[in-house]
């Protein structure tokens, strides 16, 4: 963008200055912003298209650790939109997958943060076109089935609490930095569609990673 606009300014002042600034008048200015106007509205047109039809990504709305009898799980809550792009290749067979990465650390002053624990949730969203249901699947293990959309992303976007450390992984009382991060993962995007997806903002549906500190109870 920054390039075609470089051109556009500099066809604009080759246009003007040969002539036009060696003159002087009304026609002069009027046929200036006929010029500025121009490049200004095109690279409005070559702007909006491209806003409109980016992800909005993925929100991170809860995260949460809570501990339990057999350890700790994360209670997490995210809002997202699949774009349009993404709804018909579901619509066509081809199957979404969502990853949750979670990192536990704890800082050490004599040298690197201790790395204690770096886990991960696949959840994949598939559509049956002969019975018209939606699959999720958690993990390749548990699968629910849902006659709507909406159903399906409800589980995805409100999972359940996912246990992320088994008892006596985590040092009680000590205190962790968690990076928390969900979003569509391109490693499972099939090989037609990769080049698109890696290109196209409408593939690219993730969160920032949300940075907080858990007291190990």
């Amino acid at each position: 963008m920054r390039n075609r606009f470089a051109c556009l300014v500099a066809d604009l002042g080759a246009s003007l200055l040969p002539t036009d600034l060696l003159s002087t008048g009304p026609h002069v200015t009027s046929r200036f912003f006929r010029l500025l106007i121009g490049p200004l509205l095109l690279m409005m047109a070559c702007l909006l298209p491209q806003t409109a039809s980016a992800a909005d990504g993925v929100e991170i709305r809860r995260w949460q650790i809570e501990a339990s009898d057999d350890g700790y799980r994360l209670n997490g809550r995210y809002g997202f939109e699949l774009t349009h792009d993404m709804e018909d290749t579901l619509q066509y067979g081809v199957t979404l997958y969502f990853t949750t990465e979670i990192e536990f650390t704890r800082p050490r002053w004599y040298w690197f943060d201790e790395k204690a624990i770096v886990k991960r949730q696949t959840i994949s969203l598939s559509y049956n076109v002969l019975t018209r249901q939606y699959h999720v699947t958690v993990d390749g293990n548990v699968r629910q089935t849902f006659s709507s959309l909406d159903d399906a992303l409800f589980l995805i976007r409100s999972p359940n609490r996912w246990l992320v450390a088994q008892r006596g992984q985590l040092e009680v009382g000590k205190t962790y930095n968690v990076k928390l991060s969900m979003g569509l993962d391109p490693n499972y995007v099939s090989k037609p569609l990769k080049v698109t997806a890696l290109n196209s903002n409408e593939w690219r549906l993730a969160s920032d990673k949300k940075i907080f500190q858990y007291k190990a109870e």
